[in-house]
């Protein structure tokens, strides 16, 4: 696992050799490097769809909206392509120069006809928007989306890249949809994942034609105000078994009595809500805990949070972990796979507890619920850690993949001026 200070260069910004780039460019094709390219030659800027199940308050959300943002500041024509019905506004700004097209066929429970139907309704309603829009290349985010992505493509000699954005080797969608991944990924032009170890669970094959790159660590500018009379300790994400919820609780409730001075809230919506509530009734602690849903704006939560908490029992990276950091909060997690130890350095910027040990995360907890020193030193160092996924960095490693990929696709090479320009 990849252990970073503040002098690593992250794989992509350097030739380190920890990143994997896809042979792709013969004698004589141009290269990103190369000087800058005219639009006139190509007589229109590069079209890049992104496709994606919805547009709301998740990571993938974010990290798709930054992306579209940036590289219509670059001059690139950008579609975003959701599954949704578009009755909800996006929940991360879009620049209005992003075009936004929803195909209505909402991911949701259905029976195995409806779910069937369902599914060639997107294949066909993305194929359509393929086939009108003619991109120069596609990305798609999350599993089941990358294999419909794939599929829509097939025969009309457009480049898809793939994009995982939890753990493989945990996330075990159904076997259908396993043995789907695999055949749709080997005819996919490219894989992204956020970790070597994600990208290690995918064949060689894959792996060569395969990036590295971490989600970022926004948000910087929404700061905490630490004016809190009960100190609130913090947890953000989807109420599902993935993140742990039960856990936290179950860990909060062995050192709640120690620490009356604290609350616990989790931010998140999602099927397991009934059920955390109700175990926090029967751990006794439920006048300690809030559930307050989305927060109304992105990275609000911060505000009034006094230390985070990530328990998930597995992450595709741990971007609100990388949130917290860099607001300065001080942060204790759960060193699941894969993500959080990439981000922590134990006892320096924040604190790990072993994989899925309630024991170890309460007291975890408790050192940081009760030590304000503690807190200040882990919040301090875990601002200065954070700026090695600072989106600028982040956003350049997708900038220096999507141009090196056009300008290996292109027939006549089209390059932006590199963007300075972070959303």
């Amino acid at each position: 696992m990849m252990r970073l200070d503040e002098h690593t260069v992250l794989p992509g910004l350097a030739d380190s050799g920890r990143f994997t780039r896809p042979p792709r460019r013969g004698p004589g094709e141009p290269s990103p490097g190369d000087g800058p390219f005219s639009k006139r030659t190509l007589g229109r800027a590069p079209t890049i769809m992104f496709v994606l199940p919805a547009l709301g308050a998740g990571g993938s959300e974010h990290v798709v909206t930054f992306l579209a943002n940036r590289l219509v500041a670059c001059g690139l024509r950008i579609t975003i392509v959701s599954f949704e019905d578009g009755s909800a506004p996006p929940y991360y700004r879009c620049d209005p120069e992003v075009s936004i097209t929803y195909l209505g066929v909402p991911i949701g429970r259905r029976g195995k006809v409806k779910g069937l139907n369902a599914f060639a309704a997107r294949v066909a309603g993305l194929r359509s928007q393929m086939d009108a829009v003619r991109p120069d290349l596609v990305i798609s985010f999350l599993t089941r989306t990358n294999v419909i992505s794939v599929l829509a493509a097939r025969n009309l000699r457009i480049p898809v890249i793939v994009s995982e954005r939890n753990n493989p080797q945990r996330q075990r969608p159904p076997l259908p949809w396993r043995v789907m991944r695999r055949l749709a990924y080997a005819r996919a032009y490219g894989l992204v994942t956020m970790t070597q170890g994600a990208l290690q669970f995918f064949p060689r094959s894959m792996r060569q034609r395969g990036w590295v790159i971490p989600n970022m660590a926004d948000w910087q500018h929404f700061k905490p105000r630490f004016t809190n009379t009960i100190r609130v300790l913090t947890a953000v994400g989807r109420l599902t078994d993935q993140k742990g919820f039960d856990l936290l609780l179950q860990a909060f409730a062995k050192v709640a009595d120690r620490h009356l001075d604290w609350k616990l809230r989790v931010w998140g919506k999602g099927p397991d809500r009934d059920a955390l509530q109700a175990l926090a009734a029967s751990l006794g602690i439920a006048d300690r805990v809030e559930m307050p849903g989305v927060s109304s704006q992105p990275g609000s939560w911060i505000v009034d949070a006094d230390a985070f908490v990530l328990s998930s029992r597995y992450e595709g990276w741990g971007l609100v972990l990388g949130e917290a950091m860099a607001a300065g909060l001080p942060c204790v997690s759960f060193d699941c796979p894969f993500g959080p130890a990439e981000m922590i350095s134990d006892k320096v910027d924040g604190l790990l507890a072993p994989d899925g040990d309630v024991p170890a995360l309460a007291e975890a907890l408790s050192k940081v619920m009760g030590d304000a020193g503690l807190r200040d030193r882990l919040g301090a160092n875990a601002i200065r850690k954070a700026r090695l996924f600072e989106p600028e960095r982040i956003g350049g490693l997708w900038e220096a993949m999507i141009f090196d990929v056009l300008a290996s696709r292109l027939p006549t090479a089209w390059m932006p001026e590199r963007n300075s320009h972070a959303v």
